[in-house]
């Protein structure tokens, strides 16, 4: 997989102080980052760490512009262009510190940048936490050394402007450090959530079916494989349990687990965490279906293992055994 080239267009970092026990106090910085070397290193790790997380949520923003203040703000620095970055920065903090009051315990610094990957124009904004290391001077001194703490990359957000402006439905991604997403955040970004469980379901056993066919499993194991899926998911979705997209792999795939959890991270699926498997999409995952002009047909893939069903592919024929009494009088009758 080629990566992807990330161009810095603008980069700031404030810093959002949270005593304990009082509101939340933001240090604002007068004028953009300068773009160096360690800004450029900052910002691939940034994208990095993000990259690794699962349990990303997708969405759009909200259409109550007067309640989710963030879209009209993007719009004015990227459409109209009334608003220079450091002043879009500014206003974004004045968001996010009437968001945090009431929610958060700790602050950080936050990193708001845009950034220019491949083709597509992104907005990101990162709260991170500080933590103190130990640096060696050139004196062989040893002394405390604070710095940004990635493990604490306490929330995370990826706004896709160019999809944004195409129209896309989902064009917002967004994290948060440790467990789930906090409503906090994304009232911060004026996101509402897009999960439509069929569309999701759909998605889920398209990347199943997909890994299976790459990892070249021979008939058993790739049965095997697509029955323990279909089980893990038709128990969600008859309790109405939500699906937690780090667990998939584990569940039904351990012996590749690693492999499949890449596979259904990849962005270009955009695969949320968070519905309820509908039970009428995995039924591909055991099932086959197909009609001619003539004809409609459907079965299990266990079929096909216990004889009951068999393909023949020198004649092109299927042949069907164990035929109900009934079924065997209406074709006596014809």
């Amino acid at each position: 997989m080629s990566q992807v080239q990330h161009t810095i267009t603008d980069l700031v970092v404030h810093r959002l102080s949270k005593p304990e026990g009082t509101p939340a106090v933001v240090e604002l910085r007068a004028s953009s980052n300068t773009l160096d070397g360690a800004a450029v290193r900052l910002i691939e790790r940034l994208c990095g760490h993000y990259a690794d997380r699962s349990s990303k949520g997708f969405g759009r923003f909200e259409d109550d512009q007067a309640a989710f203040p963030l879209p009209l703000l993007v719009h004015d620095h990227v459409v109209a262009r009334s608003l220079d970055f450091i002043t879009l920065s500014q206003r974004m903090m004045e968001q996010l510190q009437a968001c945090i009051d009431d929610e958060v315990e700790t602050g950080g610094f936050v990193l708001i940048a845009r950034i220019q990957e491949g083709a597509t124009d992104t907005l990101w904004v990162a709260l991170v936490g500080e933590t103190v290391g130990t640096a060696i001077t050139s004196a062989l001194d040893i002394v405390d050394c604070a710095h940004l703490d990635f493990t604490s990359l306490r929330a995370a957000g990826r706004i896709d402007l160019s999809g944004w402006q195409r129209g896309d439905e989902r064009y917002i991604s967004f994290l948060k450090g440790r467990g789930e997403v906090a409503a906090w955040f994304k009232r911060f970004l004026g996101c509402s959530d897009v999960v439509v469980a069929l569309k999701e379901t759909k998605k889920l056993v398209l990347a199943l079916n997909q890994f299976v066919d790459s990892e070249r499993l021979d008939p058993p194991a790739r049965d095997a494989l697509l029955e323990r899926a279909h089980g893990y998911l038709d128990e969600l979705g008859e309790s109405g349990e939500p699906l937690a997209l780090g667990e998939v792999a584990r569940q039904i795939c351990p012996e590749r687990a690693e492999q499949l959890d890449a596979v259904l991270h990849t962005e270009a699926l955009k695969l949320n965490s968070g519905f309820v498997p509908d039970r009428r999409a995995i039924r591909q995952l055991v099932r086959f279906s197909a009609s001619g002009e003539q004809w409609k047909l459907e079965f299990d893939r266990s079929g096909l293992h216990s004889g009951a069903v068999h393909y023949d592919r020198i004649t092109d024929t299927l042949v069907l055994s164990g035929l109900p009494d009934y079924l065997k009088r209406m074709l006596l009758e014809e």
